[in-house]
């Protein structure tokens, strides 16, 4: 649980009301605020620092830092804050659909909450995901400011979760520990197949489109028209990383080491 200050601070960070009851209209205002506030981002990964994701330090950074961070950040820090506000919500594992092929077990990290017998996936952290929360008792069409969301039964413990007709990730029902993802988040730190490595981004759902900075590219989408520009110099990534995502830093990150030029952007499917 978090004390009542941080709760207040974190309301504030993602410009949310207090809910007067943990129910689903509440929850449906949060997770849009928080998918509108919170960027996902790998500048952690590569500046090489810690990723913490199994204490209160993540909320820290996303509150009191104004920072992001991946799935495993960002959906734990909202967990806490929903257990806070009354909700009872449990953690779970997935797996990313990429290029038409099913990654590895634990690669994604999510929440549901429960609400008069109903029960809803919620997730923040995915990049390009819903808006709202998706109903899990029903195969229909959800739609979303994102997209047009449907969940598909795999078997009686895993779903998948699609946008447009697309499979994004496989959602598995199972009880896990925050413990469970440590290998992943490991391998994601470390190796230089880890595309958290390879692609220094930074990127937020807009009211009518998307911002993405991937190194010094800026791209901004309203509607169906995108621009992008090629950042003139340092100080210009910096006073973008402060104007569109909140964040300040007083050196401009460079990508890791580890970076291939000529690895195909796919986290742009995340």
């Amino acid at each position: 649980m978090l004390d009542e200050s941080t709760t207040t601070a974190y309301l504030e960070r993602i410009s949310a009301r207090r809910p007067d009851r943990p129910d689903l209209d509440s929850l449906r205002h949060l997770h849009e605020r928080h998918v509108l506030s919170v960027p996902f981002e790998s500048l952690d990964y590569q500046l090489g620092r810690e990723v913490h994701y199994k204490d209160k330090r993540v909320v820290d950074k996303i509150v009191h830092q104004r920072r992001g961070g991946g799935c495993g950040e960002i959906n734990t820090s909202f967990f806490y804050l929903l257990e806070t506000l009354g909700y009872s919500v449990r953690l779970h594992h997935g797996r990313v659909w990429i290029g038409g092929e099913l990654k590895a077990p634990y690669n994604h990290l999510l929440v549901s909450a429960e609400i008069d017998g109903r029960r809803w996936i919620v997730d923040t952290g995915f990049g390009k995901g819903s808006r709202y929360p998706l109903a899990m008792d029903t195969a229909d069409a959800q739609p979303d400011p994102h997209g047009e969301f449907s969940l598909r039964a795999v078997d009686d413990r895993s779903t998948d979760v699609l946008c447009n007709g697309k499979p994004l990730y496989r959602f598995y029902d199972d009880p896990v520990t925050l413990s469970d993802f440590d290998q992943v988040i490991w391998w994601y730190r470390t190796s230089p197949d880890s595309l958290l490595l390879q692609n220094m981004f930074c990127q937020l759902p807009l009211d009518d489109g998307w911002v993405l900075l991937k190194d010094d590219v800026l791209s901004i989408t309203r509607g169906k028209e995108t621009t992008t520009e090629k950042l003139a110099d340092d100080a210009a990534v910096l006073a973008a990383y402060e104007e569109w995502f909140g964040i300040s830093f007083d050196e401009r990150p460079t990508p890791s080491p580890h970076r291939s030029s000529s690895v195909r952007m796919a986290f742009e499917e995340k």
